[in-house]
């Protein structure tokens, strides 16, 4: 079992939440991080820079002056790649970057990531954010600041907790994202992840019936 503090607002540790190693992979596999972290960012590429080639631009296709006595060089149409205005030699073309990976492999990458950071002491966990009052970006700066978020930081929510939401968006280098949609890019990508005892407390548990769900299944 992983040990990891749970801190006020204001800094203080007030207790400890224990992360099973077990439930997120028992240990770290880079080359399943990886691969993961390749598909992520192939899939957000749009693969739509394109060129026209000579078919594809506006011109003539009639050759420019017969082939042979006029003392040039050996000419075809305007549409050409060595002409100005003409066609693109091996130019770009439209595609999809797309790669695909089971679910069983996508699901595990999420929770290795989140093994990695656990082992790094890369998870800031806090018992609650606001306290019920009115969301404040200052106030939230100075929690960063007070359990030593220095770097880049993925905060992860649960889906009523807007409040956090709009106090973190006028944040540098904090990115937002609801619990429940957290994967392995974001992770991977971001030196930090704070979230709340109850937040984290929560997906932990929906992970275990996952879990627990196939393995019966198998």
């Amino acid at each position: 079992m992983i040990e990891i503090p749970v801190y006020t607002a204001d800094g203080k540790q007030s207790e400890t939440l224990s992360l099973d190693e077990q439930l997120l992979g028992g240990e770290v596999r880079p080359s399943l991080l990886k691969q993961a972290y390749v598909m992520y960012h192939a899939n957000r590429r749009q693969g739509s820079a394109t060129t026209r080639g000579r078919g594809e631009v506006v011109g003539s296709t009639r050759k420019l002056y017969k082939q042979k006595g006029t003392g040039r060089a050996r000419r075809g149409n305007v549409r050409t790649n060595v002409m100005r205005g003409g066609g693109v030699a091996f130019g770009k073309q439209a595609r999809s970057f797309r790669q695909s990976m089971p679910t069983k492999m996508r699901r595990l990458a999420t929770r290795n990531a989140l093994l990695a950071k656990a082992i790094d002491g890369e998870i800031k966990v806090v018992d609650s954010f606001g306290n019920g009052e009115a969301p404040k970006t200052s106030k939230l700066a100075a929690v960063l600041s007070a359990i030593g978020i220095n770097r880049t930081c993925l905060l992860a929510i649960g889906h009523e907790d807007r409040g956090t939401f709009l106090a973190a968006r006028n944040l540098a280098n904090v990115n937002t994202i609801q619990m429940d949609q957290i994967n392995a890019y974001d992770l991977l990508s971001t030196r930090f992840l704070l979230v709340d005892k109850a937040t984290l407390s929560g997906w932990l548990d929906a992970q275990k019936s996952a879990v627990k769900t196939i393995e019966e299944a198998a």
